[in-house]
């Protein structure tokens, strides 16, 4: 059985491929090793607590302990279903800043500025609220709503910003990100709107695209062109033909793991482990970026905020009511109002983001024990630490490890200080006074740079954005693993297109740029290119002097 195209992951970037090669009449075979995403768990947005936290749907992956982290081990969750970590995300739809891609360019990935990837993002988005079409999409497969923001407390938050200096915006995706405003959802109809619903069942329809449950082992090269995947499913190994290239999408942990596993890496690290190197391509697995966060958490003096649901019997009321009708509470993710920030004057573009939630409680799904309250996810964008994803075992079942290294430069203790007092100050304004008792967490008495550093050592969780582990870049660079079309730099006919791709870590969460990516690189492979869009940013014209701008 040979496909034109071999598409190794069924994720983000995967079924946007597989989406855009069969629409161009190509034929694809998708290799997923998860199963089927159907069912309220995933299906439901306010059930996201349930997906990321099943060894059903997650892979399961751990780092190493966190040396700067007082040695924890952080949890870093990746999709193992149709769908990949789309189907088992926080639903947040956020493009990344334009100076993102810009950085993208000037560090080597040419053809990625923004204003390359602005038709991207058009081309791939439908948005309903009447947003800028200058700047937005309208007709796109993946469909991109907002919540009701009916709970009083996201009023309170955007209006607390604004009473301590800050910019509104109403689309953080459009021309301005800087600022604070409605907070974008790939929720559609009261459904997640993953990539699977938005591009692999409409790409299945075409009679193009078949999708494998398989495990894959390694890419099967001739010489140096990669011509299938071995596989194995149902306890038999097999190997699957390409008749063009193989495309590896399957994670920033995963697709660095099938590089080294296939023999293309650090040569050193693969004759460790036995593995014949092909290509020895220092890159692989290093350069790995991910985003901190804390939970800033208040308790609230009125009963405002949805713990009141939380018991089990509003949780089955709820979940009945999305059943039968796809409305109600249930199809939300509650994440309505968002933020973007600069910690210092002198920064040229946010570097912290805020996700507003009109509850205390963790992304596991544990409320805070005091009841009534709310918080904002907080932290820095733009961490200067570096981590990796190395073999722990040439056997291909053995997961890898994944050593962030978070929190090991100065920078990122500052900018987090920063994320911490700034928030405070922003919970501290009249908006919120009328529903803030006292402070949950980090608590009042947390006040010096050392008891905030504490605080962060022992709180801070990743946002799940792992990424940067097969860098795109120039193809002389020694660091770079995949050149510009997303092509492995060393042999032919493989490419790679997902996360892992990035140079640098985009503002934000990083589903709406993995989707992109993979709608860039289909238009590569295909030889085609949208037409670049010069529809430039706005950003603040005072960051020079101020830290944070009332009018943008």
């Amino acid at each position: 059985m040979t496909a034109d195209y071999i598409i190794v992951g069924a994720g983000s970037a995967g079924c946007a491929m597989a989406y855009r090669l069969a629409e161009a009449g190509k034929t694809v075979t998708v290799i997923e090793h998860g199963g089927s995403d159907a069912g309220p768990f995933i299906q439901m947005p306010a059930a996201l607590s349930y997906p990321m936290n099943m060894g059903l749907y997650d892979w399961g992956f751990q780092s190493q302990p966190e040396p700067h982290l007082g040695g924890r081990r952080l949890v870093c969750p990746r999709g193992k279903v149709i769908g990949g970590s789309s189907s088992i995300n926080g639903m947040v739809y956020v493009r990344g800043h334009a100076r993102d891609f810009d950085h993208w360019e000037q560090s080597g990935a040419a053809g990625w500025s923004y204003a390359d990837v602005l038709p991207y993002f058009k081309r791939m988005e439908s948005v309903h609220d009447g947003q800028d079409p200058a700047y937005r999409g309208t007709n796109g497969p993946l469909h991109i709503s907002r919540g009701p923001r009916s709970n009083p407390l996201h009023e309170a938050f955007a209006t607390s910003a604004r009473q301590a200096g800050y910019a509104l915006t109403s689309d953080y995706n459009g021309a301005a990100q800087e600022g604070f405003g409605p907070m974008e959802q790939t929720i559609y109809k009261g459904q997640r709107w993953s990539a699977a619903n938005a591009y692999l069942r409409p790409a299945q329809k075409t009679g193009n695209v078949e999708v494998i449950r398989a495990l894959a082992l390694r890419i099967v090269f001739d010489g140096k062109r990669a011509v299938g995947v071995e596989v194995e499913r149902k306890g038999a190994r097999d190997i699957l033909r390409a008749g063009a290239e193989v495309i590896i999408a399957a994670s920033s942990i995963n697709s660095p793991k099938l590089l080294m596993l296939s023999g293309i890496g650090p040569a050193a690290h693969l004759r460790a482990h036995g593995i014949e190197v092909i290509a020895d391509r220092q890159g692989v697995g290093q350069n790995l970026q991910d985003h901190l966060e804390v939970y800033f958490q208040m308790a609230a003096s009125q009963p405002v905020t949805l713990f009141k649901y939380w018991k089990l019997v509003w949780k089955g009321l709820i979940g009945a009511q999305w059943l039968f009708t796809r409305r109600g509470l249930g199809a939300s993710n509650q994440f309505e109002t968002a933020g973007f920030i600069r910690s210092a004057a002198g920064v040229d573009y946010p570097d912290i983001q805020f996700h507003f939630l009109p509850l205390a409680v963790r992304y596991d799904g544990k409320a805070a024990a005091e009841g009534h309250g709310f918080q904002a996810h907080v932290g820095p964008m733009r961490s200067a630490s570096r981590g990796a994803v190395t073999l722990a075992s040439g056997d291909p079942k053995t997961a890898p490890q994944i050593a962030f290294n978070y929190m090991s430069e100065d920078s990122d203790w500052r900018d987090f200080r920063a994320c911490i007092r700034l928030t405070r100050e922003i919970f501290g304004q009249e908006a919120l006074a009328p529903f803030v008792k006292h402070e949950i967490q980090p608590g009042a008495e947390v006040q010096s740079d050392a008891a905030i550093d504490d605080f962060i050592r022992e709180h801070a969780e990743s946002a799940y954005h792992p990424c940067g582990t097969c860098k795109m870049g120039d193809p002389a660079a020694p660091d770079t693993v995949v050149d510009p079309q997303g092509r492995v730099v060393g042999v032919q006919g493989l490419r790679v297109a997902d996360s892992s791709i990035f140079p640098r870590i985009t503002n934000g969460n990083l589903n709406g740029p993995s989707i992109m990516v993979g709608e860039k690189i289909a238009d590569a492979v295909l030889g085609r290119q949208l037409p670049r869009d010069t529809h430039a940013p706005v950003m603040a014209q005072d960051w020079r002097e101020t830290q944070r701008s009332a009018h943008m």
